[in-house]
C-alpha cells in the first residue's frame, strides 16, 4: 500500500480530505507525477521497481474510487493496470495525463467518448467527431443489479447502439451489484442522472476501499441488511426520494402490476418489465432529461424574441429601437448585446405570459421549481426577498395578531408589521460580543415567550414565527426540532422561515434537512402515520401534570410552513430574483385568495422578464447539477478554512473562526467544535447537522482581523476593494465575511489567498517602518479590536404608551412608527446628552428604527424604550452609517406629553384593536 493509502487510512476518525472528490482529484494528480516519473527511469532500476510499485499502489487505490464513475470509471482502471504490467511505462504516463487534464478539467462531460467500457464498444475516430461536432450535455445512469462482467458488458454495448447523432443528451452506464455500493454511488457521482433498479440486489458490497470508508458515514449508518432481497428494490427508490430527489428513478421487474404496493409504483417514475424493449428504457431516460432541462419561460422568450414585432406599446427600448437608433446610447446596446433589447417587452400574450395570473409558460415554469424546490406551490418575486416577506406577511397576518420575531432579521420583516399593524413579540438572538454579532435565537426562548403569551390568554392571538435561517453568519437552526416543539404549545402556529441566503441548501444533503419545505413534508407523513399516533397516545399518558409536552397532537395540528428565498444570492439569477416557496395543508382553505391580493399588493404590473427568466434556468441548473454544485461550493469554503489556518503568515494576522467561536457549548449536542484542525484533519459534520440545536454554515467564512489593527470597513474599503477588487457584502468592527457558492471557482479562492498574502506582507512592513509611539498606538487599537469590544444590547422593551397588553410581551409597532409623521410629536435628543438625562429620570422612546451598519440590525424600534446598554452600544459603535440616527441632530424620540397623550386603544386600518 501507499504512504498515501496508509496516511489516509490512518485517519479514518477524521479525513485528510474534507470530500471524496478532493480526494479523488488529488490522487490522479499524484498518479500523473509517479507515472512521469516510472517513464524516465531505466529499465531494472532500484528507482523503476520504487516507482513502479508507487503507480501500482495508487491505481490499486483509485480503483477503490473509479468503480463509482463511469467516467474514468473501472474500465479505464484496467487499462491502466494492463499497460503498467506489460512495462509500457512512456504510454502510462501519457494516459494518465491526458485521463487527469479531462477529469480535472471536466472535458469528459462534453467529450465523453474517450471513455471506453470496454475493447468492442470502442468508436471509430469518425463516429467521435460526429458526436462532437455539436457539443452535447453527458450523464450518466446508474443500473442497479447483480449481472455478471459479460451481461454488464452487453448491456452497455445494447443502449450505445441505441444512440443517435440526433440525440440532445448522452450518457454512460455504470453498473452497481449492491444495495451498499448503489447508495455509495449516489453518494459520491453527482454525474448520475437517473437510476434503474432491476431485481432484487444483494444488501452488502463485497469489498469497499478502506479508503474511501470515512466519506460514507450516511450510508454505514443506515442498515437494512435484514430486510428480504425482493424489498430492497423498492427501498432503494424511497432512498432516492429522500437523498437525491431530482434524479429520475426506473424499476425493472417481474412481479405483475396486482402484486405491486401503491408505494412501490409511486415511488418510480416509470416501471418496465424485463420482456419490455431496451430500446424503449433508453428513451424513457433520454425523455426524462429532456424535461427536467425545459425551462417553459425562458424558451417561451427566446422564441419570441426572434419574431418580427411592430412595437406600438410603451416600451421604446423594446426590440432595442430607441438604443441602436440612437447617436448617443448606442455604446449602452453594444454592452449589453442585441438579444438584451429583443426580448425586453410588456407582452403577456404571444407566448408570453402574465406573472399576476399566469396561465402559460410562467406557469409552468413555478410548477417546475416547486417541484424542485420540494414545496407545493412556489411564486416567482422580481423585487427581491423583501418583497417576498411584505407579502407572506401581509397574506397570513391580520391587524391585532401577535408575531414571534427575531429582532435581529432583516428590515423588511418589522416593515412589514408595520404594514400590516401585528404586535411583534421581539426575540433575542444569544451573542457573540467578541465578534460583535448575534448567533440565533434559543429555542428556549421562543417555547418561554409562547408559554408567557398562553399564560396571560394571548396564545390564540400568535399567529407566525419568523425566524432567519441561515442568518448572514451562518447560524442554521435545526427547523424540525423547533417546529415539533413550538406546534406542541401551539398546533396552529404558521411558520415563516427567511431563507434570503440558504436558496441552495435543498440540493445538498446534510443542509436540506435544516430547510422549512425538507421538514414541513416530514413532518406532515410523521404526523399522520399510524406510528406516531400510537406513540404519542402512550406519551400523554407517561406526560406529568405540568409538564410541557414535546410532541405536537396528531389530532390537531396543522403543517403551515412558508420560505422566502433569495434566490439571486445563492444561486442562478438575475439581481433581485427571489422565490416564495408554501408547504400549507390549509393553503387553498384559507389563504389562497389572502396570498393572491397582497402578492397583486406588492407585485409590479410591469416584472423584468429577464429576472424571471434567470429564474427559470437556475431552476433548471439546481436540477441537473445542483447537487455537484453546491458541494463544490462547500469544498472551496473548506479548503480556503484549511489554507488560512494552516499558513503561518496568514495566522499571524487572521483567524478563521468556527463553530466553537460562533455556537456555545450548550447548543452543540455532539460536542464538534471545528470543522478542520492542521493535525486532525476533516471532522465529519454529519451527526452534528443531524443533532445539534445549531450548526454553521462552512460557506460563510468569518475572518477575524482584529490583530492587523484595522476595523472590518477600513479594511473591506481600503485593502479588498481598493487594491485587489475583492467584493464582500458584511463587516462588524473586527471580522470581514467572505461568501463561497456556486459560482466560486479554486481560481478565485487562490486569488483571495494571494490578495491576503499581499496584505499580510504589507501588514509586516508598515509594522517595520513604526517608531515607539506609533507601535504603542498600533497596540492599543489592537487591543480595543480585541478585547473591548462593546456589549450587544438586548431588545429592552416597548413603553406601556405601545404595549399590546401591560405587563405582556407584544408591541404596537405601527401605532408608533405612524405617530411619528407628525412632526411635534418628536424631539431630537444629543447622543452624548442621552445617558444624563435617562439618569434625571426621563424615559426615551425611539420614534424610528436606528439601525447601525454594521452589524446591519436594529438596535431600536418604533415605541421601544432606550436603555443605558443601548447608548453604550451606540457609543462604542466606531461606524458611520447608522440608518435612522442624525449625528448632526441626535436621537429622535417622542415627546412625553405625546407619550401620555397616547391611548391604550389604536386605529389600524380604519378599525379601532382593542389591545
Amino acid at each position: 500500500m501507499s504512504d498515501i493509502s496508509k496516511k489516509a487510512n490512518n485517519k479514518s476518525k477524521s479525513s485528510t480530505y474534507y470530500n471524496i472528490g478532493q480526494l479523488r482529484v488529488d490522487y490522479w494528480n499524484k498518479l500523473k507525477i509517479e507515472s512521469s516519473e516510472l517513464a524516465r527511469c531505466n529499465h531494472g532500476s532500484e528507482n523503476e521497481k520504487t516507482h513502479k510499485k508507487v503507480v501500482k499502489n495508487l491505481i490499486t487505490d483509485l480503483k477503490g474510487v473509479e468503480r463509482y464513475f463511469a467516467s474514468p470509471g473501472i474500465g479505464r482502471m484496467l487499462k491502466l493496470e494492463n499497460t503498467l504490467s506489460n512495462y509500457e511505462y512512456t504510454s502510462l504516463s501519457n494516459l494518465i495525463a491526458e485521463t487527469t487534464k479531462d477529469l480535472v478539467g471536466d472535458s469528459y462531460r462534453s467529450n465523453p467518448d474517450y471513455i471506453d467500457y470496454d475493447e468492442h464498444s470502442i468508436e471509430s475516430v469518425e463516429d467521435h467527431e460526429q458526436h462532437n461536432s455539436i457539443r452535447k450535455n453527458h450523464f450518466e445512469v446508474l443500473f442497479i443489479d447483480a449481472i455478471s462482467d459479460k451481461e454488464e458488458s452487453s448491456l452497455k454495448n445494447s443502449l450505445m447502439s441505441f444512440r443517435s447523432s440526433n440525440d440532445k443528451f448522452t450518457y454512460g452506464v455504470i453498473v452497481q451489484r449492491s444495495f451498499q455500493d448503489a447508495m455509495i454511488a449516489l453518494h459520491f457521482n453527482h454525474n448520475i442522472q437517473a437510476v434503474v433498479v432491476r431485481y432484487a440486489p444483494p444488501y452488502h458490497s463485497k469489498e469497499i476501499s478502506p479508503l474511501i470508508k470515512p466519506y460514507i458515514q450516511p450510508v454505514t449508518k443506515l442498515d437494512f441488511s435484514s430486510k428480504s432481497e425482493t424489498d430492497l428494490g423498492p427501498l432503494i427508490g424511497e432512498l432516492i426520494d429522500k437523498f437525491r430527489p431530482e434524479l429520475d428513478a426506473y424499476y425493472v421487474t417481474d412481479t405483475s402490476l396486482g402484486h405491486l404496493k401503491d408505494s412501490t409504483i409511486k415511488r418510480f417514475r416509470r416501471i418496465f418489465y424485463q420482456t419490455e424493449d431496451m430500446q424503449e428504457l433508453h428513451l424513457t431516460i433520454l425523455r426524462g432529461i429532456a424535461e427536467r432541462f425545459e425551462t417553459p419561460f425562458f424558451s417561451a422568450l427566446v422564441e419570441y424574441s426572434k419574431k418580427p414585432t411592430g412595437v406600438f406599446h410603451a416600451m421604446p427600448i423594446s426590440r432595442g429601437n430607441s438604443v441602436f437608433k440612437s447617436r448617443w446610447i448606442n455604446d449602452f446596446g453594444d454592452f449589453y448585446g442585441r438579444n438584451m433589447f429583443l426580448a425586453e417587452t410588456s407582452a403577456t400574450t404571444g407566448g408570453l405570459d402574465s406573472l399576476l395570473q399566469p396561465t402559460g409558460p410562467l406557469k409552468k415554469a413555478q410548477e417546475m421549481a416547486r417541484d424542485a424546490y420540494g414545496s407545493q406551490y412556489t411564486y416567482f418575486v422580481t423585487n427581491g426577498t423583501s418583497t417576498a416577506n411584505k407579502i407572506v406577511m401581509q397574506a397570513l397576518v391580520e391587524p391585532g395578531n401577535v408575531v414571534l420575531i427575531d429582532r435581529d432579521c432583516h428590515k423588511s420583516h418589522h416593515y412589514g408589521l408595520v404594514l400590516v399593524g401585528a404586535y411583534p413579540v421581539y426575540l433575542d438572538s444569544y451573542p457573540i460580543e467578541k465578534y460583535s454579532m448575534y448567533g440565533a435565537v434559543p429555542l428556549e426562548q421562543i417555547k418561554g415567550r409562547l408559554l408567557e403569551l398562553k399564560k396571560a390568554g394571548r396564545l390564540d392571538k400568535v399567529r407566525m414565527l419568523l425566524l432567519t435561517n441561515c442568518t448572514f453568519d451562518g447560524m442554521v437552526y435545526n427547523v424540525e426540532r423547533v417546529m415539533e416543539e413550538v406546534l406542541a404549545i401551539k398546533p396552529d402556529m404558521i411558520f415563516l422561515w427567511d431563507e434570503a441566503w440558504f436558496a441552495f441548501a435543498g440540493f445538498a444533503n446534510n443542509y436540506k434537512q435544516r430547510t422549512g419545505m425538507y421538514v414541513a413534508k416530514k413532518l406532515y407523513d410523521k404526523y399522520n402515520s399510524n406510528g406516531y399516533k400510537k406513540k404519542y397516545k402512550a406519551y400523554r399518558k407517561e406526560l406529568k401534570e405540568g409538564e410541557v409536552s414535546l410532541m405536537p397532537d396528531p389530532e390537531q395540528v396543522r403543517i403551515r410552513v412558508y420560505a422566502t428565498q433569495s434566490t439571486h444570492k445563492t444561486l442562478s439569477s438575475f439581481r433581485q430574483g427571489s422565490m416564495i416557496h408554501i408547504w400549507d395543508q390549509d393553503f387553498r382553505r384559507k389563504s389562497e385568495s389572502t396570498f393572491s391580493e397582497a402578492y397583486m399588493t406588492h407585485t409590479s404590473t410591469s416584472p423584468n422578464y429577464q429576472m424571471l427568466a434567470s429564474l427559470d434556468v437556475g431552476r433548471r441548473q439546481v436540477q441537473l447539477e445542483g447537487f455537484e454544485l453546491v458541494e463544490k461550493s462547500i469544498e472551496m469554503a473548506m479548503v480556503l478554512r484549511a489554507k488560512i489556518n494552516d499558513n503561518p503568515q496568514l495566522s499571524k494576522y487572521f483567524d478563521i473562526l468556527t463553530v466553537k467561536d460562533f455556537i456555545p457549548n450548550k447548543y452543540r449536542q455532539t460536542g464538534l467544535k471545528e470543522y478542520y484542525t492542521k493535525n486532525e484533519g476533516w471532522n465529519l459534520m454529519d451527526d452534528a447537522w443531524e443533532q445539534d440545536e445549531f450548526v454553521l454554515d462552512p460557506t460563510k467564512i468569518t475572518l477575524h482581523i482584529g490583530k492587523t489593527g484595522v476595523d472590518g470597513d477600513t479594511f473591506k474599503n481600503k485593502y479588498l476593494m481598493d487594491k485587489f477588487n475583492i467584493q464582500i457584502n458584511k463587516t462588524s468592527r473586527n471580522t470581514v465575511l467572505f461568501l463561497t457558492n456556486i459560482g466560486t471557482t479554486r481560481g478565485s479562492i487562490t486569488y483571495l489567498t494571494n490578495a491576503l498574502l499581499k496584505i499580510a506582507d504589507e501588514l509586516d512592513e508598515e509594522l517595520k517602518s513604526l517608531n515607539d509611539k506609533e507601535m504603542e498606538i498600533r497596540q492599543k487599537r489592537i487591543h480595543s479590536l480585541t478585547e473591548e469590544v462593546p456589549p450587544l444590547p438586548d431588545f429592552s422593551y416597548f413603553h406601556h404608551s405601545f404595549q399590546a397588553v401591560p405587563g405582556v410581551p407584544g408591541g404596537d409597532l405601527r401605532a408608533a412608527y405612524f405617530l411619528a409623521y407628525k412632526e411635534e410629536n418628536y424631539e431630537y435628543i444629543p447622543l452624548n446628552e442621552c445617558l444624563g438625562a435617562m439618569q434625571k429620570g426621563k424615559v426615551l422612546v425611539a420614534s424610528t428604527f436606528v439601525i447601525p451598519y454594521p452589524p446591519g440590525f436594529p438596535v431600536l424600534v418604533p415605541g421601544q424604550v432606550v436603555s443605558e446598554e443601548i447608548i453604550n452600544f451606540m457609543n462604542a459603535l466606531d461606524v458611520s452609517e447608522i440608518h435612522g440616527y442624525r449625528a448632526d441632530l441626535g436621537l429622535r424620540i417622542f415627546n412625553e406629553s405625546v407619550l401620555n397623550r397616547h391611548k391604550t386603544t389604536t386605529s389600524i386600518g380604519g378599525m379601532n384593536i382593542k389591545k
